[in-house]
């Protein structure tokens, strides 16, 4: 046991860090109760990940590669078939064990796994399926469990996984054929879309179950399918990568999209950048998903003039600077879809306001009590009283004035203002 132990030590070293450049580990949005009082674990229905490293990715999963061995040679991945890396393969069992054991000892609150593609996609996907139904069945484990869903596997080997993961996802890693072509030419944008309908039509079957059945019908991946793109890696604009994000949440009801900044990697093939994008143009993506997905923004309004993202102040706060026009919206009589477009208003005050008013005429102090960013949204607005910062709509430097380069937000969490 001592020797078998030192080995799966040192796989787990090499294993979660070349599991580090996959950012779509999060795990809101399921509940999992356990029937089993000597079972392992449960989810809440708030989501299992507290705990976030300074960048906002999630901390509390056992992140791990099944193995860093794969056939393909993507260019910008550290594990492609001709990197000179050291190798490692766990088998089912030896993640079972890592899996069981960190979760007894308070560690971790769930696994998310992904792999390198070994003999075939097919292959790679059971093995992947074969470590959570082992956790499940044999194990009693009842937390979180996220796989990669390989892109191009067979429906029946998605269909399998999806029966025993809280959350699938399958990576479409650029966001462009042609990006695909340059740099992952064995992958395709119609195997990973195929994938994702595969996923799509499991969750809407396993709904219409429960629709039509009593409430124990099966689930499937309940937690539903995310994806994740590299930002920078090729020169592709910020809204092309927004268009394809905006297509993946219509056409497959994605929970999220992620956006990785390109890191390089040793043995950097010449056609790839030799620096990082700048991390802030990853936290303007995320700030741009929000808006399209809780705001009502479209693409084309989020993304100015040159199609990348403004990286001095976030894209709401640009948005409203390009359409001075369209301010100041008075806080006391504007329909909600105009005030969720005001900077420094998220969604949650610009419904607490329309029910304050109804009562009392919303001041700019009301503002500070909800805790907006007062300071953006004062140009804005109209309120009862005067504006005591002086700011006004046709300051030549507001801009200036507003942009913040000591932003905190989560790149993972926070919602646009």
């Amino acid at each position: 046991m001592g020797a078998r132990q030192m080995d799966v030590e040192q796989k787990l070293e090499i294993l979660a860090e070349a599991a580090k450049y996959d950012a779509s580990c999060a795990s809101s949005g399921v509940k999992r109760d356990n029937p089993n009082p000597e079972g392992l674990g449960n989810s809440s229905g708030v989501g299992i990940c507290h705990s976030y490293a300074p960048d906002g990715r999630c901390i509390s999963l056992l992140k791990i590669l099944l193995t860093n061995y794969c056939i393909y040679d993507c260019k910008y991945c550290i594990n492609r078939l001709s990197s000179d890396v050291p190798r490692a393969r766990f088998t089912v069992e030896e993640v079972v064990f890592l899996t069981v054991e960190f979760y007894k000892r308070n560690y971790i609150e769930g696994l998310f796994l992904s792999s390198g593609i070994i003999q075939s996609i097919d292959y790679t996907m059971e093995q992947l399926t074969q470590v959570a139904k082992t956790l499940r069945t044999e194990h009693d484990f009842n937390g979180y469990i996220h796989l990669k869903a390989v892109p191009g596997a067979d429906e029946q080997a998605t269909a399998e996984a999806g029966k025993w993961a809280d959350r699938l996802s399958a990576n479409v890693e650029l966001p462009t054929q042609e990006d695909l072509d340059e740099l992952a030419p064995a992958k395709t944008m119609d195997d990973v879309e195929g994938t994702m309908s595969d996923i799509t039509r499991g969750i809407e079957i396993a709904d219409d179950a429960k629709d039509s059945s009593a409430s124990d019908a099966p689930s499937f991946t309940p937690a539903g399918q995310s994806t994740q793109m590299i930002v920078g890696a090729t020169e592709t604009p910020d809204e092309t990568i927004l268009a394809t994000a905006d297509r993946l949440y219509g056409d497959y009801e994605l929970k999220r999209v992620y956006y990785s900044a390109y890191s390089p990697i040793p043995d950097v093939d010449p056609g790839l950048p030799a620096e990082s994008p700048p991390l802030k143009r990853e936290h303007r993506l995320y700030q741009a998903d929000w808006l399209m997905r809780f705001y009502d923004f479209e693409t084309d309004e989020i993304v100015g003039d040159g199609g990348n993202l403004d990286l001095d102040v976030d894209p709401k706060l640009a948005w409203a600077l390009r359409n001075r026009d369209r301010f100041p919206i008075d806080l006391n009589s504007a329909a909600y879809h105009r005030i969720i477009r005001v900077p420094g208003i998220g969604v949650r005050n610009a419904k607490r306001i329309c029910k304050m008013r109804k009562h009392t005429p919303i001041k700019l102090e009301h503002l500070r009590d909800l805790r907006s960013n007062v300071k953006k949204a004062a140009p804005f607005v109209e309120v009862e009283g005067r504006n005591p910062h002086g700011y006004r709509l046709d300051d030549y430097d507001l801009r200036l004035q507003l942009a913040d380069g000591s932003e905190q937000q989560s790149l993972f969490g926070a919602a646009a203002e």
